[in-house]
């Protein structure tokens, strides 16, 4: 991606407006427009990327919003329960049971 081209990304400036501008800089212009425009891989498989640091990690804040984009990114419900089953495994029970939740609670307020 070109520098100085936006995808359009204000997640960071809906969170924070004015608040926080390096957070809001860094979010919307470096992490979304250039990181998440890589070609390097997809969309899809930067957000199981991302799940699965997110999961090991315990960050369910972050888990809220990285779940919903990946069932954007074409990740399907049932593939993330498997990513979710088999990560608990891997970073710890708690954090699959967590994680799982977060998706359950995404899901049924899609239903």
């Amino acid at each position: 991606m070109a520098e100085n081209t936006s995808t359009g990304w204000t997640g960071g400036k809906n969170a924070f407006g004015d608040f926080a501008l390096g957070m809001v800089h860094y979010t919307d212009r470096v992490l979304f427009d250039e990181v998440w425009e890589r070609e390097g891989l997809s969309k899809r498989d930067r957000s199981l990327v991302t799940i699965s640091a997110l999961t090991a990690l315990g960050k369910m804040d972050q888990l809220q919003f990285h779940l919903g984009f990946a069932r954007q990114n074409g990740v399907t419900d049932e593939e993330l329960q498997e990513a979710l089953l088999h990560l608990a495994f891997y970073s710890g029970w708690p954090n699959g049971m967590g994680a799982t939740s977060v998706l359950k609670s995404i899901v049924e307020q899609q239903d």
